[in-house]
């Protein structure tokens, strides 16, 4: 292993070693939001809502995309962080030739799957009559470009794992600058609307797997893209899916989730679908940077689990002071200015109105998520497949009765803080478990002394 990336995962202060792994899957998850805001600004500089109404709609079978990347690059990542940490540099080479190439595979059954029945999905997603083309549009393009999508979000999960977390951030923020300006061009110049949106999005996922394929290549020491290192074991397919379905199913929930949630905003017009696309975009901005933070140091307590568990209790320590103090600071900014983000992308004033009271009530949740997220970045990271697919299986049947209920008792308004009550209760569960698990996760005391 590269000495830099040795020295972090085993002696570093764990403040230096948490902002080493951390900051920069931070700064590149919220350059990924900064995109998928910008995506919206630019449809609404064209003034149509249902255009802005297709991107949010289109939002569940992006997560779902999404889901199969972090299927086999979660699973991956936090199996490499453990090997790494005893020392297993071929088996290293083995899993990520399998986690490149078996990511391709899963893309394009999604392509082959999904373009015959593009009319059934486009209905799924809850299209209305004015979104319809637009939302099949957009979907058209995300499903020719699944393979790639894939591939880059199992790519930018597993060179993170090994300890190139700067690698990983530049990959990330080389996607979403190449967004940022095919976005520009295809709205501005060639006028593609949603179109040159979706298109912006699969070329710049394409951009950054040739930057990550290059670096595993050539740079890294114990990744591989090379076919002869491809192998199927046992061994590989339970470590990678124990972790890596239990991601996939909350993905699915969440995707689920948000079809569900567009389903009921439906009811109350285009402007009650809108409004929750901007403030979703505007509320990941903190909860990507909580996640970033919690999914950055998933290698550092991986690799402590296997080489050091108090290391990985200072960390996990650590962590939780700075969610805390995270979510303090962006609470405060998101009320006092709520308003003004809304206007960002609208000027229509009961669109503002709504989409700043479910960026308020949403945002009430914001410590929750990251502590959320770090729960379960703590199961990946230790192996505990069973916990983390109860939690995702909690936190996605939660909302649908949540839903059917608040809606039922306080209609729009019970709908927006349903999002709350479940995340409040996927909260409560991980804690939970986290306790059951304690003793599992402490550390040799008998070891400490020798």
């Amino acid at each position: 292993m590269e000495s830099a990336n040795l020295h972090y995962f085993e002696k570093a202060p764990i403040a230096k070693a948490v902002a080493h792994f951390a900051v920069p899957m931070m700064l590149g998850t919220s350059m990924s939001v900064i995109y998928s805001i910008l995506n919206a600004f630019f449809l609404g500089t064209l003034d149509n809502t249902a255009m802005l109404s297709a991107l949010a709609l289109t939002l569940p079978l992006f997560a779902i995309i999404m889901a199969l990347g972090n299927l086999i690059g979660i699973g991956s990542g936090a199996f490499i962080s453990r090997l790494l940490g005893e020392k297993k540099y071929d088996d290293v080479k083995h899993l990520s030739s399998f986690a490149f190439y078996s990511s391709l595979v899963f893309g394009l059954i999604v392509m082959a799957v999904g373009l015959p029945l593009i009319d059934p999905i486009v209905h799924g997603l809850g299209a209305t009559p004015d979104s319809f083309g637009f939302t099949k549009d957009y979907v058209t393009i995300m499903l020719i470009g699944s393979p790639f999508v894939v591939l880059f979000f199992t790519l930018e999960n597993i060179v993170r794992s090994e300890g190139s977390a700067i690698t990983s951030m530049v990959g990330m923020i080389l996607s979403v600058v190449v967004n940022i300006a095919l976005d520009a061009l295809a709205i501005f110049v060639l006028h593609w609307d949603v179109i040159g949106v979706a298109s912006a999005t699969v070329v710049s996922n394409l951009v950054a797997c040739v930057f990550f394929a290059i670096h595993m290549g050539y740079k890294s020491s114990f990744l591989t893209i090379s076919a002869k290192w491809f192998k199927i074991t046992k061994d590989i397919l339970s470590n990678v899916f124990k972790i890596g379905v239990p991601v996939f199913v909350m993905s699915v929930f969440l995707g689920a989730m948000s079809l569900i949630f567009n389903h009921y905003l439906v009811e109350y017009g285009e402007q009650a679908i809108a409004g929750y696309g901007i403030s979703s975009r505007l509320l990941q901005f903190p909860e990507f940077i909580l996640m970033g933070l919690c999914e950055g140091v998933v290698p550092l307590i991986a690799f402590s689990f296997t080489a050091n568990k108090l290391r990985m209790k200072h960390t996990i320590s650590f962590t939780i002071k700075t969610i805390v103090a995270l979510a303090v600071v962006f609470g405060i900014v998101v009320y006092l200015v709520s308003d003004h983000l809304i206007g960002w992308f609208t000027n229509d004033p009961q669109l503002i109105e709504m989409g700043s009271y479910i960026l308020h009530v949403t945002f009430l949740s914001l410590f929750i998520t990251g502590m959320t997220s770090l729960f379960t970045g703590i199961f990946q990271a230790t192996a505990q497949g069973t916990a983390a697919f109860v939690m995702s299986v909690v936190q996605g049947a939660t909302l649908i009765p949540v839903l059917f209920i608040a809606n039922r008792m306080n209609g729009f308004h019970g709908v927006v803080w349903s999002l709350v009550i479940a995340d409040a209760v996927a909260f409560l569960v991980g804690a939970i478990m986290l306790y059951a698990l304690r003793n599992k996760l402490q550390p040799d005391l008998e070891q400490l002394a020798q």
